[in-house]
């Protein structure tokens, strides 16, 4: 489907065009060709002539006495053929003039074998009269479509000159659609949605996967096969998001909500960056200079002195996102509550007299560089983490990169406080002001990659003998946790060292693995992770 197109479904059927009056009092009869009766009337075209096809662009119902068709039935053939090659929807004979009873078989079986529509009428009948009702109806529902169009630009130009958030663009999109409707950025996560009604968890289900599946092709594009209707969503060459209508193939109608509802969001990101403070777009760009890790670090560090935050001390990346992996709830990872929080951890930066650089250059996390010299830093950085949770509106995950020595390293600190935020998504339990690396450790690394199937694959193939028995993987997890230390093991599983050694011995016969090797030992407990990750 090219949903740049017009719509289709403003034009009439071929069986809606037999039902108008003027030919009803014909009394047509459907010959052959049934199955076509769906199909769309673009025009009515009067011909007597043979060779017509030629002079038809597609989707006519050609209408004919035919008293210029040819004799014989190989020719008939051809001129159905014609039609059909040329995309008519349909011919109307009328038996007057040159067919009293009925038409020849030729052109009913060469009907039949292109499912055209071939239809007579045993009453004479005004074509002229025909050609203008069905005109009438076309222009009709075409007056109505632009209606409809109008309309719905004129929803979209208020939401826009009136500021509405991403949320309000979305309801109004799913009610004119009766469809859900997502919001997404290029790297396929949820920034808002209107589920329609539906059921938000089972819309949102591994959106991440099923949105990689749908290729974009153009700015507008439909996949019938998972019924996905996307449209790219940016301005001024600065595309950052997809908006995503589920639902079978859409109208004209969908698409121009659709396109108006992109153009919506990307108007309401444009001039909400533009509220943005001059220090918040300044920072922003420093921030995103510095992650490139191409720019020039005396250049970057001269402009940094020149809006008040000198890079020339310790320095430590801290990542502020918002905590959404628990609620179906991605409104909260909107530009609006990002921007919000930056304003939240630059503020508590200045109570605590750090100088920072803080700004939103993507979709999900606030980045801050933040310098200690001349402070504890630990002390320090607790106080910011409280002062920026107690500002918050939202559960937060405020992670902190590995303190470096200047600039130079700023890039590295910055995107290690974003890996720890992602991973400390998923291990986070609310009793730590803030995450560093060594806080998500082994379970963190395993979450980020926890999309892997090699990862999968290879817990699979560590316990795969005993994955089926709930007692033995009990025994083998109480052992990794305990270092391997089968005592400590064995009293915390409740079981006399017997038996839990007994338990033991059976997993080293199924595995074929000594479980007094540390190697196997690690490699044994990395997989259990893997496993009870995937079951979380």
């Amino acid at each position: 489907m090219d949903p740049t197109t017009p719509d289709v479904l403003a034009l009439p059927t071929v069986s809606e065009v037999l039902d108008l009056p003027v030919l009803r009092r014909g009394k047509p009869r459907v010959v052959a060709g049934a199955s076509g009766l769906d199909g769309r009337v673009r025009w009515v075209h009067v011909a007597e002539i043979a060779d017509i096809a030629p002079l038809l662009s597609g989707g006519e119902l050609v209408l004919t006495t035919g008293i210029a068709l040819p004799e014989e039935p190989a020719e008939l053939a051809r001129y159905v053929d014609g039609l059909a090659a040329a995309g008519a929807c349909g011919l109307v004979v009328e038996l007057v003039r040159r067919w009293r009873d009925r038409v020849p078989d030729a052109l009913v079986d060469a009907a039949h074998r292109h499912d055209l529509p071939l239809v007579t009428l045993s009453e004479e009948t005004k074509f002229v009269s025909v050609t203008e009702a069905v005109v009438a109806r076309i222009r009709d529902a075409q007056l109505a479509e632009l209606r409809a169009t109008h309309a719905i630009h004129e929803t979209f130009t208020a939401l826009t000159t009136s500021g509405a958030e991403p949320a309000s663009v979305l309801r109004e999109a799913s009610r004119l659609l009766e469809r859900p409707v997502v919001l997404e950025t290029m790297a396929h996560q949820v920034l808002a949605y209107d589920a329609a009604g539906q059921d938000p968890v089972a819309l949102l289900s591994d959106w991440s996967e099923r949105s990689r599946a749908v290729v974009q092709s153009g700015r507008t594009c439909y996949d019938p096969e998972r019924g996905w209707l996307t449209t790219v969503v940016g301005a001024r060459g600065d595309d950052w998001g997809r908006l995503v209508v589920l639902g079978p193939e859409p109208a004209h109608r969908h698409v121009v909500v659709a396109e108006r509802a992109a153009s919506a969001l990307a108007v309401n990101r444009l001039v909400t960056r533009d509220r943005e403070s001059l220090e918040r777009q300044t920072h922003r760009t420093l921030i995103t200079e510095l992650l490139s890790g191409g720019a020039d670090t005396a250049d970057l560090a001269a402009r940094a002195a020149g809006v008040g935050v000198p890079l020339d001390g310790p320095l430590v990346g801290i990542a502020v996102r918002p905590h959404t992996t628990t609620t179906p709830a991605p409104a909260l990872e909107t530009q609006q509550a990002l921007r919000d929080l930056a304003e939240a951890t630059a503020l508590a930066a200045r109570r605590a007299r750090l100088p920072v650089l803080v700004g939103v250059v993507d979709d999900v996390t606030v980045h801050a560089v933040v310098v200690l010299s001349d402070v504890d830093a630990d002390a320090a950085l607790h106080r910011l983490a409280a002062d920026v949770r107690r500002s918050a509106a939202l559960p937060l995950v405020i992670a902190v990169g590995t303190e470096v020595a200047s600039i130079a390293g700023a890039r590295r600190t910055l995107t290690e406080a974003a890996q720890v935020a992602e991973a400390a998504l998923h291990v986070d339990d609310g009793t730590r002001a803030f995450h560093r690396l060594d806080d998500v450790r082994l379970r963190g690394l395993l979450h980020l990659l926890r999309g892997d199937e090699r990862l999968t694959a290879f817990a699979e193939r560590e316990l795969g003998p005993i994955l089926d028995d709930q007692r033995l993987l009990d025994a083998l997890r109480a052992l990794c946790r305990h270092g391997g230390n089968k005592s400590a093991a064995a009293a915390s599983a409740h079981l006399s060292r017997t038996a839990y050694y007994g338990q033991l011995a059976r997993i080293e016969q199924l595995l074929g693995v000594p479980l007094d090797n540390p190697e196997s030992l690690v490699s044994l407990h990395v997989a259990l992770l893997t496993r009870d990750m995937h079951q979380e």
